[in-house]
């Protein structure tokens, strides 16, 4: 799909590591912990439960979303500020957090791996910046990277980031495999199939508008993002060889003519998780400049991308939100769409079946 390299990360889940920094001894309790148990378990709204869910993706607030398979953690757009905490988001704007995350920054549980969708203080702030493991793998784009890997000092490093451009690729290597859904032992076709396995690849996004990139470039005002391609299956070392889910992350992203080539390339979606809320700068007071999708957009890429499931986040942790989330609500039961979204209120969890 992609003559781009593919990057290779291992991930462990049974090596306890700290997703703090220099973790105090008494938040090192919470490093074998499970998150916390959701406050409500949502499946397939459209009543296609079998039973047989053996992954979740936990709604902690914001764009941050914990997704668990295979033993695997995988934490996104970390951000764990709350209620009249504030942060920067480019030359004269600032955000204000209007609620709570569903669990504190401190008390979290092994994380084993970071997908970053840009260098944005809602979707990276200032606490988790100082507080994270400097060893903790991290997937997110070159200008993210350069940020992350050029501090001073130089021990403040983050030293396991991975930068992908558009259609770039990581795999994801899982050791070992957990003993309740490993091949069983005899199973040639289990075994053909090869190990648990993910594939990440970057998607395209603007958080600007295309005719003012250039202008934003030259300011640095607003950095640039990456959706996600998240594929779960089985494989072996260059390729996921039998795709059990698809889960496409759209990141900070409006809707744009470089989406409509994801449908193309990747025309069965499982589960779309939309960052919506039609964020406004320098504020929805004085709406100069719109950078995430509306309702309105949303909708479009619901028909565009016709995932099985949408599930809508980003869209009132902050006060710099001009479209809530009853406007898409209505978007999609209008369209008919009603039983294909899943609506998360933080501390929730959306459970899935990977395939195979």
């Amino acid at each position: 799909m992609s003559s781009h390299p593919i990057a290779h990360i291992h991930l462990d889940p049974s090596k306890p590591i700290s997703p703090l920094r220099d973790a105090h001894p008494q938040h090192r309790a919470h490093e074998h912990k499970h998150l916390p148990h959701p406050t409500a378990l949502k499946v397939h709204p459209g009543g296609k439960s079998t039973g047989t869910e053996n992954a979740r993706l936990y709604f902690v607030g914001t764009a941050t979303t914990i997704l668990e398979w295979e033993g695997v953690r995988i934490m996104t757009d970390p951000n764990f500020l709350h209620a009249g905490d504030h942060v920067h988001l480019g030359p004269g704007v600032t955000g204000t957090r209007l609620t709570n995350p569903s669990i504190d920054l401190h008390d979290l549980p092994r994380i084993d791996l970071v997908l970053l969708s840009h260098y944005h203080a809602d979707h990276f702030d200032q606490h988790v910046e100082a507080s994270l493991n400097r060893a903790l793998p991290i997937l997110t784009t070159p200008h993210a990277h350069t940020a992350l890997t050029t501090k001073s000092p130089e021990e403040d490093n983050f030293t396991a980031v991975t930068a992908l451009d558009t259609w770039q690729s990581a795999l994801l290597h899982i050791t070992p495999p957990s003993q309740s859904s490993s091949a069983p032992v005899g199973n040639p076709d289990a075994e053909n199939r090869g190990p648990p396995l993910i594939k990440v690849t970057a998607m395209p996004g603007h958080h600007v508008p295309p005719l003012l990139a250039k202008v934003n470039e030259l300011a640095g005002a607003v950095p640039p993002t990456n959706g996600w391609m998240v594929e779960l299956g089985r494989g072996r070392e260059e390729e996921v060889k039998e795709v059990g889910y698809r889960m496409y992350i759209t990141g900070d992203t409006l809707y744009v003519d470089e989406l409509k080539s994801i449908p193309e390339r990747y025309p069965d979606v499982d589960l779309m998780v939309v960052h919506l809320g039609g964020t406004t700068i320098p504020s929805p007071s004085l709406p100069l400049l719109m950078v995430t999708m509306d309702a309105k957009q949303g909708i479009q890429l619901v028909h565009l991308i016709n995932p099985d499931v949408t599930l809508p986040v980003h869209y009132d942790d902050y006060d710099v939100f001009l479209s809530p989330l009853t406007d898409f609500q209505e978007a999609m039961a209008s369209a008919g769409l009603g039983e294909k979204v899943a609506y998360l209120d933080r501390g929730d969890a959306y459970a899935f079946s990977v395939r195979g």
